[in-house]
């Protein structure tokens, strides 16, 4: 890849990974409109791991503090808020875990097409749109609860199809259980951490049994890019959904739904 092409992919990724707008449909629209081959497995350990480490430094204290009380609860046996929710995000880590081990290669052979993708654009975004016009209760997350944290959970497998949005569809599982806003993207951000990390490690071993090559200098402007494009993303998403909840995005997703459509139907 040129370094146009470098900036160009990992601002996709920074940018869609935590929006709920879709990572997968962004990353197609390149090749479809500028011919551009896939962008290999090196790239996509650089991308993720560039967006791990700006949620990582984002929520840093809240993170510390909860993997601080986690590990004292299973010392003393004794919770608090922290604690709870780092037991929480566990819980809601193991369904997308069972999922992607038993059904990934089922997912990418059937469901990883444009068709597909624009569907889900199109269905999980008016979705998100009803979730957040219905929701009324005010929760945190730290009043998530373990039967809470599970469906979230069970919402993030869905996510695996392509085109769902893994933070689109747990913002909108939080809204429709009765978080704020603010509380369903900040627990589905810290519910990032594990699974990005996990597909880090897969996706990295896979990279090393491949034996590609490895271009370290697009490596490293990528995880750049990645990173500051995340770490910005996810401070004035925040900021958006208090002011202008979620309507924006998914006017984007319907207009995205139907430029893929567009591809289709040409």
């Amino acid at each position: 890849m040129d370094t146009f092409q470098v900036i160009i992919l990992a601002l996709i990724q920074g940018l869609t990974e935590f929006l709920p707008i879709s990572s997968s449909a962004h990353l197609i629209l390149p090749a479809q409109l500028l011919g551009w081959q896939d962008q290999g497995l090196s790239f996509d350990v650089a991308v993720n791991t560039g967006s791990l480490l700006a949620v990582v430094m984002y929520f840093r204290r809240e993170l510390y503090s909860m993997l601080t009380a986690w590990s004292g609860s299973i010392i003393s046996r004794k919770q608090n808020e922290e604690s709870r929710l780092a037991w929480w995000i566990i819980l809601a880590t193991i369904p997308a875990v069972i999922v992607g081990f038993t059904a990934k290669d089922f997912i990418a052979t059937h469901f990883r097409n444009i068709e597909v993708i624009a569907a889900t654009t199109i269905i999980f975004g008016l979705l998100l749109w009803w979730a957040d016009r219905m929701s009324r209760e005010g929760l945190s997350e730290f009043q998530v609860g373990w039967k809470k944290a599970l469906f979230i959970g069970l919402a993030q497998a869905v996510a695996l199809i392509p085109g769902t949005s893994r933070s689109g569809i747990t913002m909108t599982a939080g809204l429709m259980l009765g978080l704020t806003r603010e509380a369903a993207a900040r627990f589905s951000f810290l519910m990032s951490v594990p699974v990005s990390l996990g597909a880090a490690i897969l996706v990295t071993k896979d990279l090393i049994s491949s034996g590609q090559a490895i271009d370290y200098q697009a490596l490293g402007l990528g995880i750049v890019v990645s990173f500051l494009s995340a770490y910005l993303c996810i401070h004035y998403f925040l900021k958006i959904i208090s002011k202008m909840g979620m309507t924006p995005f998914v006017i984007y997703r319907l207009l995205l739904g139907a430029v893929l459509c567009g591809f289709i139907f040409l």
